[in-house]
C-alpha cells in the first residue's frame, strides 16, 4: 500500500500533496518485467497518475495519462481512479540504456524528447476531458508540471522519483505537488521555490524513511501547514471477465465468428496485470449472438 496525504497552508494560499508509491511500483515491475530504465518510468508516471486522480472528486472519477515520446519506451499508460489507486502499462518493458550525465537511469533517453502528454479525465459527463501538450523533457515531473501550467492553469511543481536496486527490484518511490491556489499572497511563489529547492530528490526523502507528511511540511515549511486528509493507495487492476466479454463483443459478430473459425481457444491478456482469460469457440459463439 502507498500512503497519500494532502496538505494546505494557513492562509489557503498553497496545496501540497505527497505519496509513498514504492509498493504501486513494485508491484508495476513484477507484472511487466521492466528494465531499470522502463522501472523508473513507468514508476514516475503511475505516481503522477495516482497523485493526479487523488485530485478528482467524483467517486467514479478516473485520470488516464498516456506518454508518447519519440525514445524506444514507446507509449506509457497510467490509469487512476479519485482513491489514488492506478495501473500502469508501457508498450515496451525492456530498454537498455547508458546512464546519463548525472549518473543516473536514463528516462528521458527512453521516453524521448520530441512526442506529447495526454491526460483523459473522465468526470461522468458525456465526453472526457482531453489535454494535450507537448514532451519538454521526457523526465516526466517537468512534463506534468507543463501540463498543469498550459492545460489547467495552475502554477505547479512536480517532483517525482524511482531508485532502482541493482536486481532491478524498487527500493524506493514517490512523489510531490505543489500548486498555487487562487488568491494567493504576492511573494509565496519565491517562498516556495526557496523550499522546494532545499528538498533532497523524492526518491531519496523516501528511501530514507521520511514520510509523505513530513514532506508536505518541508515542502510548505513557514505557511503553518495544515493536514486536509490522507489515505492509502494501491497498484490495482480492475480487468474482469466480464469486462473482457464486453470488449470482444464490441468486435462484433462477423470478426467473433472468423476468430472461431482459427482458434479452438481464444485466449485475451489484460495489459496491465496480465491476467490471463480463456474463451472456447462455444463461449465466443454464445458472445456473438447475445
Amino acid at each position: 500500500m502507498g500512503k497519500m496525504v494532502r496538505m494546505i497552508s494557513r492562509d489557503g494560499g498553497a496545496f501540497c500533496m505527497a505519496v509513498d508509491s514504492t509498493d504501486m511500483a513494485a508491484q508495476a515491475e513484477q507484472y511487466h518485467k521492466t528494465s531499470a530504465v522502463m522501472t523508473a518510468a513507468v514508476g514516475r508516471l503511475l505516481t503522477a497518475a495516482s497523485m493526479m486522480g487523488y485530485l478528482l472528486k467524483g467517486e467514479k472519477d478516473s485520470v488516464t495519462l498516456r506518454l508518447a515520446g519519440d525514445g524506444p519506451a514507446g507509449a506509457l499508460i497510467a490509469v487512476a481512479n479519485s482513491s489514488g489507486d492506478v495501473k500502469a502499462y508501457t508498450g515496451n518493458p525492456v530498454v537498455e540504456l547508458p546512464l546519463n550525465q548525472y549518473g543516473k537511469l536514463d528516462v528521458s533517453g527512453a521516453v524521448g524528447k520530441n512526442g506529447t502528454l495526454t491526460v483523459i479525465k473522465d468526470l461522468g459527463m458525456k465526453e472526457p476531458y482531453i489535454g494535450q501538450t507537448p514532451i519538454v523533457s521526457g523526465e516526466i515531473a517537468e512534463d506534468i508540471t507543463n501540463y498543469f501550467a498550459a492545460s489547467e492553469q495552475t502554477p505547479t511543481v512536480c517532483a517525482l522519483g524511482v531508485l532502482v536496486n541493482p536486481d532491478l527490484t524498487v527500493q524506493a518511490a514517490g512523489g510531490f505537488l505543489v500548486q498555487l491556489l487562487p488568491g494567493a499572497e504576492e511573494g509565496i511563489i519565491d517562498r516556495l521555490e526557496k523550499n522546494i529547492e532545499g528538498l533532497p530528490p523524492v526518491s531519496r526523502m523516501v528511501a530514507d524513511g521520511i514520510t509523505p507528511e513530513e514532506i508536505c511540511r518541508r515542502a510548505l515549511d513557514g505557511f503553518s501547514p495544515e493536514l486536509l486528509d490522507s489515505r492509502e493507495a494501491s497498484y490495482r487492476c480492475d480487468c474482469s471477465r466480464e469486462r473482457v466479454e464486453r470488449a470482444l463483443r464490441s468486435l462484433g459478430r462477423e470478426e467473433l465468428e472468423q476468430m472461431v473459425q482459427e482458434q479452438e481457444v481464444t485466449q485475451v491478456e489484460c495489459h496491465f496485470c496480465d491476467k490471463k482469460y480463456c474463451f472456447s469457440q462455444k463461449e465466443i459463439l454464445q458472445i456473438a449472438n447475445s
